[in-house]
């Protein structure tokens, strides 16, 4: 079942993830990935499904084939459904990393959270919506065909497919989309979108709990016992849905800090030092002015670079009267500085579009306030306390 979009937000010393999987394509420009674990659940559905395909229109081992095609309608259904999300999603200005499509769904990778209740309503609600329209597009086409032909049950899955995908993914709990548009209705309600995801994610671990229970609950209702199948499915899906409520928890936590982030207030206390300067001489003027940092200026006085701490480190004292400062120090790029004026969102939209070690903090008239980790900024996001010194 697709998992809906996913808006967590980077942390600044993210990188570019590692491929999760075969690239499938990019279409309307979205990276399109499928994993590996997609094909546990092909095999699955071959297995189970071709037995109900053959009791149908006795195909023999052809019956297999079409259940195999099943499975691809099923994730072909799962793909668009995404592609409804991260289309919309940018069309309100949102950047859209990547589709992934795993072992239970698929996910669309959203860099960033909607800014309003009401587009994240519509965000979270256009997959579903376009899932339900495909279903009863093939709904009405497979009345047209001869429900024991081939046609007749390619359209019958179809519409099976993205009648599950649709309906399933409005179940209101993170990290389905209904437990988006939860989150839409409580943050419209309360103003408050921490508040939201909060309430959402509680949902889904409820949903998840009640997704346990129901194979049991039917079993016994029947008066008989759970199968095997539905125990397992319960519990992959449970799984699953107890997982994306708790990681959401975690990400309503970490966004509820980020007004806090100040530049600011984050800016350790620099020494500007030329780069023929020994360790010993750089250490002393840090000692001297107080300094957390050194950074290090070329002949005309421009800061060019920053004294790694480990690098610096590793030289012995016997070694530090006569090492330059400029052997320890990492090169400073074009975007490696900020506004000390940034603040909550800006700052960390800043860091993330261009996640580096560190950054210069400077003033509106470019004076050198002081020097901003991006360790730093990671500390008070997840609730630690920024290293200092």
């Amino acid at each position: 079942m697709s998992r809906g979009s996913d808006q967590s937000r980077p942390r600044p010393d993210d990188r570019e993830r590692k491929r999760p999987g075969l690239l499938l394509g990019r279409p309307f420009g979205v990276p399109v990935y499928v994993t590996a674990s997609w094909w546990i659940v092909a095999v699955l559905i071959t297995l189970v499904y071709g037995g109900i395909v053959q009791s149908r229109l006795a195909l023999g081992p052809a019956s297999y084939l079409l259940a195999f095609v099943f499975a691809v309608l099923l994730y072909a259904s799962v793909l668009v459904h995404e592609l409804a999300h991260s289309l919309v999603a940018r069309g309100y200005g949102l950047p859209v990393r990547r589709i992934v499509l795993y072992v239970l769904g698929g996910v669309s990778e959203i860099d960033r959270e909607a800014p309003t209740p009401g587009r994240e309503f519509w965000i979270a609600f256009s997959g579903p919506l376009l899932s339900l329209l495909l279903a009863a597009g093939a709904f009405a086409l497979a009345h047209l065909a001869d429900p024991f032909s081939v046609p007749g049950e390619l359209l019958f899955q179809l519409w099976i497919a993205n009648l599950l995908v649709g309906v399933f993914n409005l179940l209101p709990g993170l990290p389905l989309d209904g437990g988006r548009l939860l989150r839409a209705g409580v943050w419209k309600l309360t103003g408050r979108p921490h508040t939201a995801s909060v309430v959402a994610a509680w949902g889904g671990r409820v949903l998840a709990l009640l997704v346990v229970a129901l194979p049991f609950l039917f079993a016994w209702s029947a008066g008989s016992a759970p199968g095997p199948w539905a125990i397992v499915w319960g519990v992959l899906l449970a799984g699953f849905m107890w997982m994306g409520a708790t990681e959401a928890l975690n990400n309503a936590r970490v966004r509820a800090r980020v007004p806090g982030l100040r530049a600011r207030e984050l800016a350790r206390p620099v020494v500007s030092v030329p780069a023929d300067l020994p360790l010993a001489g750089a250490d002393r003027r840090a000692d001297e002015e107080g300094a957390d940092e050194v950074v290090v200026t070329d002949a005309g006085g421009t800061v060019v670079s920053v004294v790694h701490p480990a690098a610096a480190e590793a030289i012995t004292d016997a070694r530090r009267a006569w090492v330059p400062v400029s052997d320890v120090a990492r090169a400073l790029t074009e975007h490696s500085t900020v506004s000390a004026d940034l603040e909550g969102e800006e700052l960390l939209t800043e860091l993330t579009r261009h996640p580096l070690p560190e950054y210069l903090v400077r003033e509106a008239d470019g004076a050198l306030l002081g020097l901003l980790r991006a360790s730093d900024v990671n500390a008070v996001i997840s609730g630690r306390s920024a290293r200092r010194g």
